[in-house]
């Protein structure tokens, strides 16, 4: 198992293909880099493709802190593409991955070809949200993710997806992924609703930058979406319909197709 020891975690990382380009994938809350699984098999034939768990989720280790703050994911995120010499690349990150992508984007621009930010936005977590996270959080904290699952999986997916019933075997697959979450995520929830806003960096960012929002998530709302792209000179914004919050798993082809046109787009400007 691949692992990289970076300021004291062991971070879980895959590598595949071998392009001359890379492309490096930072997932969502709650997940690993499995979502990414359709995207990393279609475009592993073309580019270096490197997906990783962020600390405390995955397979990577569990520091015994109170929260994993988005800051120190970003900065895993920058030892990580170093110890793997993974710069300039092509980053692709949902939810909290967006947010770690768009600080690499704002501060280290030379690190970065293309970023794709994924159902995610640059504001804090709204305050309307904030009470049922917690409450969902010290839930977990103490008795883990099972009791809480049926409450959670309507903020990851769509209702496409959760009520088509020719999908029933993935949703057992992700609602037993979501189960196999240790009770120690509740920190990387701590970490995701207490973020501070970067909308203020966004102008920094100067790589090309496509911003795909899916059209039944209930937990990115559209407007936070396009506030993000609209705050990016010369950013792409992009819906995928029959897509929640995880939209790679839940409409992969219409991911990967615009991944696969933005970063052709992006390798040849």
């Amino acid at each position: 198992m691949p692992i990289a020891r970076v300021h004291g975690v062991e971070l879980y990382y895959e590598e595949h293909g071998r392009g001359p380009e890379t492309v490096v994938f930072s997932h969502g809350l709650l997940w690993s880099s499995r979502m990414f699984q359709a995207q990393i098999r279609a475009l592993a034939a073309d580019y270096r493709v490197i997906a990783w768990d962020h600390r405390g989720q995955g397979r990577s280790a569990r520091p015994p802190e109170r929260a994993h703050q988005i800051e120190s994911c970003y900065h895993d995120a920058l030892a990580l593409l170093d110890h793997l010499k993974a710069t300039p690349c092509h980053f692709v990150g949902l939810s909290m991955g967006g947010f770690v992508g768009m600080r690499i984007a704002a501060r280290h621009p030379e690190l970065l070809r293309s970023l794709s930010l994924l159902a995610t936005a640059a504001d804090p977590e709204p305050q309307a949200h904030l009470p049922r996270y917690k409450l969902l959080t010290m839930v977990v904290r103490h008795l883990g993710t099972r009791p809480v699952a049926s409450q959670v999986l309507p903020i990851m997916f769509g209702p496409s997806f959760l009520n088509d019933p020719e999908r029933a075997a993935e949703r057992e697959q992700w609602t037993r992924e979501l189960r196999r979450n240790p009770r120690t995520i509740y920190r990387a929830v701590n970490g995701v609703i207490e973020r501070e806003r970067c909308t203020d960096e966004l102008a920094n960012i100067r790589c090309p930058v496509l911003v795909l929002h899916g059209d039944e998530d209930g937990a990115i709302s559209r407007s936070r979406a396009l506030a993000t792209y609209e705050a990016i000179d010369g950013a792409r914004f992009l819906a995928i319909e029959s897509a929640g919050h995880t939209m790679s798993v839940e409409n992969p082809g219409a991911v990967t197709e615009a991944l696969r046109g933005f970063l052709a787009q992006a390798k040849s400007a």
